[in-house]
């Protein structure tokens, strides 16, 4: 963590080139009028996700999450944590494994935007190894059954019993989700790329209709899982909200695909941040979606579609990250490569789209 991104004072954040992402004593403050713990004030960044900023913030009594927007600029609705806060308080009472949501701070006095403050969830983010605990035998396979049971519970939400009807509207979920992110590409992109261009023409040519209207996660890759410490393998919390929304589950189970590395992918790709997964033991693509149809009762049509679908909202996202590490609005190490990452989703998406149609066009 760069030493811009967290300060003491007021006055030491005027000094600062760039805002911090952090004031302390601020912080502090809130805190003690929340009744959150007492004295001094530590906070550790969570590394693995490239888009919201997530500390861990310790003092005598307290150990809690914040999470706050990264700095701008920003595509216009993204990264909304008062929203993604209400979600994860609407859905404490159901069967998807959330943390509790302890504040919402809505004002961007206290350290410049709003943020939220959630439960520390003890327990084991997967990246590119398992840890002990969960390395035993039959664990890899339930890794990955936890996981899609935990996407499935999320696609069985009662919308209205849980309240969530504000979260989006009911139906024109695909044509809003083309027309949302290719504003975000216009506002994100450094270059222009023809393989991102004729991918947004393509998945607009062979949109399906949408056959379901659920809540959808949104980011649903098994990064933003927490496991618990110790087996059996289970989801003690599922984290990153910030894209969730009403709309069609399948976008789930297409982003699922595009970021789970299959065995078959030497070397995997390098937006592919949980590439454990790649390991023998673990089920391949073709294999989770299988799964996903028994769990979730679901038949699964257009799957390629919805795998180019995830490919261009990724590369869109990666875009942005890479325009913020260019303008020195971000120190994430890994975003300065995104350049490269953003043309590889868009090979990726024309190769699922192109199948997608070779398929539609069969009799």
């Amino acid at each position: 963590m760069d030493s811009l991104d967290v300060v003491r004072s007021a006055a030491d954040a005027a000094k600062q080139r760039r805002p911090p992402l952090l004031v302390l004593d601020a912080l502090e403050a809130y805190l003690d009028a929340e009744g959150l713990g007492s004295g001094p004030v530590t906070a550790s960044m969570l590394i693995g996700g490239h888009s919201n900023a997530t500390f861990v913030i310790r003092r005598d009594g307290c150990e809690v999450v914040l999470r706050r927007p990264p700095r701008p600029p920003l595509p216009p609705g993204a990264h909304d944590v008062v929203r993604e806060a209400r979600l994860l308080r609407a859905l404490g009472p159901t069967q998807v494994p959330v943390p509790a949501v302890l504040a919402i701070c809505e004002s961007a006095e206290e350290i410049g935007t709003p943020f939220m403050l959630m439960e520390y969830v003890d327990g084991h983010a997967l990246g590119d190894r398992l840890p002990a605990a969960l390395d035993g035998p039959g664990q890899r396979e339930r890794i990955a059954e936890a996981f899609v049971d935990a996407i499935a519970a999320v696609h069985e939400v009662d919308i209205e019993a849980a309240g969530l009807a504000w979260l989006g509207r009911p139906d024109g979920y695909l044509e809003r989700q083309l027309r949302r992110f290719a504003g975000s590409w216009e506002v994100n992109r450094t270059r222009d790329l023809a393989s991102m261009t004729e991918l947004e023409r393509l998945l607009r040519a062979q949109q399906p209709a949408s056959s379901q209207t659920t809540l959808v996660h949104g980011d649903a890759r098994l990064g933003n899982a927490m496991f618990a410490p110790q087996p059996p393998a289970r989801v003690a919390a599922l984290l990153d909200w910030e894209m969730a929304t009403l709309g069609d589950p399948l976008a789930d189970l297409g982003y699922l695909c595009v970021a789970w590395t299959d065995r078959s992918d030497d070397p995997p790709p390098m937006f592919h941040l949980s590439t454990v997964t790649g390991q023998p033991g673990f089920p391949t693509r073709a294999e989770l979606v299988s799964l996903y149809e028994r769990r979730s009762r679901r038949r699964v049509n257009d799957l390629a579609w919805y795998v180019a679908l995830a490919c261009w909202k990724s590369a869109v996202f990666m875009e942005g990250n890479y325009r913020r590490a260019r303008e020195g609005m971000s120190d994430d190490p890994f975003a300065s490569g995104f350049g490269e990452g953003v043309e590889e989703l868009a090979r990726l998406g024309l190769i699922a789209i192109e199948e997608h149609g070779a398929r539609t066009a069969s009799p």
